[in-house]
C-alpha cells in the first residue's frame, strides 16, 4: 500500500503541474466536461489520496491509535490541498473555488472514513 499511495500522490502532483501550466491533455478534460465535474474529481481524487495514504499509515503504525492516525494524515493532506488551491491565484490557466477545496475536503473526509473503518490487516 506504501507503494502505491507514494504513486498516486506522485500522479497528483503531475495533474496539479500539468494543471497550473494549462498542458492538461483534452482526455483529462473530458473526464469532468459535465456539470460540476471538476467537483466530483475533487471529492474522487483527493478521497483516494487520503484514503490510500491513511491505509498505508495505519498498517505501518499499528501500535498507534487509529484515529490519530487518521486525522493527522487527514488534516495534513486538507492543509496541502489547501495551499494547493489557495496557490491557484497566481496562474492565469487556474481558477481558485470554495467549492473546489469544500469538494477537497469532504473527499478528505470520506476517504479517511473509509480507511478508518476497514478492519486493520
Amino acid at each position: 500500500m506504501k507503494y502505491f499511495s507514494a504513486l498516486f500522490l506522485v500522479f497528483i502532483i503531475g495533474v496539479v503541474i500539468l494543471a497550473d501550466a494549462d498542458l492538461l491533455p483534452d482526455f483529462i478534460h473530458a473526464l469532468y466536461a459535465f456539470p460540476n465535474g471538476d467537483k466530483v474529481g475533487h471529492f474522487i481524487l483527493y478521497g483516494l489520496l487520503n484514503f490510500f495514504i491513511t491505509r498505508a499509515f495505519l498498517s505501518s503504525l499499528p501500535t498507534r491509535r487509529g484515529g490519530w492516525v487518521t486525522l493527522s494524515v487527514g488534516l495534513i493532506l486538507a492543509l496541502f490541498v489547501a495551499l494547493e488551491e489557495l496557490s491557484q491565484i497566481f496562474f492565469v490557466a487556474r481558477t481558485f473555488s470554495l467549492l473546489d477545496l469544500l469538494a477537497s475536503f469532504l473527499g478528505i473526509i470520506v476517504g479517511g472514513w473509509i480507511a478508518y473503518n476497514i478492519k486493520r490487516p
